[in-house]
């Protein structure tokens, strides 16, 4: 005679034959990518990053921030034709990599409308142009070591301290020259065409932003983000300048120039990047790291009741409660991206994902630029 324990139990029916409710609208299957494919030649960055798309985990975050850029870039304004105005944001330590040279490829080449950064992020562009940073290591010497010998170590890059000397011995005229000129009048230094050398001369209001645009002007160097971005006219702003290398510079010329003192007005500069963001018909985000430079953009959008698309990459975690953590749904809480906005967070260390992206979008053949 059959006993209940000749049966498979009900509940461990129910439970392992679920009946499946229908997949979302347009949901995509997973595939990851046939390299057979590009059999006889080679796999693009572009295509390599568009195929990861459907992979799922971070390869679908990246192939969404391919998408949502290209759609920034394709983006024009019905009545005016004015395309996104973009928001690019790094940290310090992105200018201290190599993909300094990726940022100054998108400002030569007029791919954003604004960057927000750091101090770091002006002055590592500027040393560069003075002396190299060098490979290192993470763990191969300990920082005693290093010290000793006159070497700042950035992760696993090795900044010689003689550097920022050459820094030092370039800045301090500069910074002579600009007191002067707010003392007595000299180049405007405002916003303006970015190559212009015959501003009228009246006494100045310096600004950070305006102060870079001097910066990267008088570097005069082509492998500068700074000097692309004053001959291109795009604003840099940095509402922490005083907080690097930058700071300490502007901290011993206020006893080189006492009693004169050098004066800079942030208030000015927060007028300018709201305004930008207000007048904006379309913004778009793209920040890589998060803290202030996060903040700063993003804040600047809730003057416009959010960007109406966003990127954001890094490797933080919201648990923490940190605006670098904070995903994209956190910032539309606060109105800084619209809730029917286009946006996602890649996590991901950015000098390994941002170059794939920018092969994707910006680098293309035939992409436009934001001017």
């Amino acid at each position: 005679m059959a006993t209940s324990e000749d049966h498979v139990p009900a509940v461990a029916t129910a439970a392992v034959h679920k009946q499946s409710g229908p997949m979302p609208a347009g949901a995509a299957t997973v595939e990851g990518i046939d390299f057979d494919h590009y059999a006889g030649r080679d796999i693009t960055a572009a295509e390599l990053a568009v195929a990861m798309s459907t992979m799922g985990f971070q390869a679908t975050a990246l192939g969404e921030a391919v998408r949502i850029i290209n759609g920034m870039l394709s983006w024009r304004d019905a009545d005016s034709d004015e395309p996104t105005t973009i928001f690019l944001g790094y940290t310090s330590n992105l200018i201290s990599s190599g993909l300094r040279e990726t940022f100054r490829y998108l400002v030569q080449h007029r791919r954003v409308s604004a960057i927000v950064t750091t101090a770091g992020g002006i002055e590592e562009d500027l040393i560069k142009c003075l002396a190299p940073t060098y490979l290192g290591s993470f763990h191969a010497e300990d920082g005693a070591s290093l010290r000793a010998r006159g070497i700042n170590r950035i992760g696993n890059l090795y900044v010689p301290n003689d550097n920022y000397c050459a820094f030092e011995d370039w800045l301090m005229p500069i910074l002579d020259r600009l007191l002067d000129e707010q003392e007595a009048g000299g180049p405007a230094a405002a916003v303006g065409d970015g190559g212009a050398d015959d501003e009228p001369h009246h006494p100045v209001s310096w600004t950070p932003s305006k102060i870079i645009r001097r910066l990267g002007q008088e570097i005069n160097d082509r492998r500068s983000v700074y000097y692309w971005a004053y001959k291109n006219a795009i604003p840099v702003f940095c509402p922490a300048l005083t907080d690097g290398s930058l700071g300490d510079m502007l901290y011993f010329h206020t006893f080189k120039s006492a009693p004169r003192q050098l004066r800079v007005d942030v208030v000015e500069d927060i007028r300018r990047v709201n305004t930008l963001a207000v007048r904006a018909k379309r913004a778009g985000v793209i920040v890589l790291g998060g803290g202030l430079v996060k903040h700063h953009i993003n804040n600047a959008c809730l003057m416009r009741n959010g960007a109406e698309s966003a990127v954001f990459i890094n490797t933080a975690q919201e648990f923490d409660g940190s605006d670098a953590g904070a995903k994209p749904d956190e910032a539309v809480s606060w109105g800084k991206l619209k809730a029917d906005g286009d946006h996602v967070k890649v996590h991901a260390e950015a000098t390994l994902v941002f170059p794939l992206i920018v092969a994707a979008t910006f680098a293309k053949a035939g992409a436009p630029s934001t001017a």
